[in-house]
């Protein structure tokens, strides 16, 4: 039977809720709640604009180092006196707008003239004769012709169709009398192309005084990396100063929904710190951090045992000037140098 009607003077009941609607879910379903409290602080203050992590929205499994600092108790009164917003100032009018303006530019050439002179300026650097060239590449010995020299040599040699041209016009003026000479370039060229092998042997000679060299500067930019890293993962001084970073933050994002209760930063707000200047200009936020950390912090303060809490500037400058593509690049080109000296010395292994 139908529902009695409702007593004089009272509507009909409410419809259920919408499926979804007016229900609490479980905690255990409910958005995950950040694990710093809201700050309020007593003054607006100026904003960092980082990049906020916390670590409740955290996807991947990797550690990340914010889970290993901790913010520091920090007194925020002298801070709140410099960092708080300032009054806007009347902007005032320059000087100059104060004060009324007052009336009132026969031989043979088979190579291009730009190669005939860098191979002109080469043969006139050189002090020599094909004689010691022959000596040093043959016999390995370069006491008379230096490494340099034979660089500059290797780079300027004949290529396959200059030395075609020239031992074309060689064989096709050998008996007559009458034949123009070749120009002096073209003449040293073929001389070096006389010599077995030369740009084999060469080639060979170059990279075995090379190849030292290069493996070491490649070991002493890993050493310097490594170093870097090592300091940056144990040393108590930077997750002090990154602690630091992270109250301060906070403390100036305080009440800001997108900024506020940050479990860390992105670090490329670092070089903007020296940016966030105090109410009165007289300091900005990242010398006021480093004061804050030498007072409160490092007990060895302006002594002769006080410690840098930092890899070293000139290990961080360099190891910041450094890329993994550069590190594969220069082993490639190693590892395609010693290949190449393998197929050279084969070539000329008989002579």
């Amino acid at each position: 039977p139908p529902p009695p009607p409702p007593p004089p003077g009272m509507g009909p009941p409410p419809p259920p809720p919408a499926p979804g609607f007016g229900l609490r879910l479980p905690p255990t379903a409910q958005e995950a709640v950040p694990a710093k409290p809201v700050i309020e602080p007593p003054k607006p203050m100026k904003p960092l604009y980082w990049t906020r992590i916390q670590l409740h929205t955290k996807k991947n499994t990797s550690p990340l180092v914010w889970e290993t600092i901790d913010e520091p108790a920090v007194e925020f009164g002298e801070f709140v006196e410099l960092f708080a917003k300032g009054a806007v100032k009347e902007k005032k009018k320059p000087i100059s707008d104060t004060i009324s303006k007052a009336k009132t530019k026969q031989v043979v050439k088979l190579l291009s003239n730009k190669r005939s002179q860098a191979v002109g300026i080469l043969m006139s650097s050189i002090h020599l004769d094909m004689k010691d060239i022959q000596n040093a590449v043959l016999n390995m010995d370069n006491t008379v012709v230096d490494l340099e020299t034979l660089q500059a040599l290797y780079e300027n040699r004949a290529q396959a169709e200059e030395i075609d041209g020239i031992k074309k016009h060689v064989e096709s003026t050998k008996d007559k009398e009458d034949a123009k000479p070749l120009d002096k370039p073209e003449q040293f060229l073929h001389q070096l192309s006389q010599i077995s092998h030369f740009s084999e042997r060469v080639f060979c000679i170059l990279f075995q005084s090379t190849f030292h060299e290069c493996i070491t500067l490649i070991l002493r930019k890993m050493e310097i990396l490594q170093r870097v890293c090592k300091t940056l993962q144990s040393s108590k001084g930077v997750l002090q100063v990154l602690g630091l970073v992270l109250a301060f933050g906070n403390f100036m994002n305080g009440g800001n929904r997108s900024r506020g209760q940050a479990d860390g930063f992105t670090l490329d707000i670092l070089p903007k710190l020296k940016d966030v200047k105090s109410s009165d200009n007289s300091m900005s936020l990242l010398s006021y951090i480093v004061a804050y950390y030498l007072r409160h912090f490092d007990e060895d303060a302006g002594r002769e045992t006080c410690a840098y809490p930092l890899p070293e500037p000139q290990d961080l400058f360099q190891a910041s000037q450094m890329k993994f593509e550069d590190f594969q690049r220069d082993l490639r080109k190693l590892r395609k140098d010693l290949n190449g000296t393998i197929v050279q010395t084969h070539l000329a292994r008989c002579i």
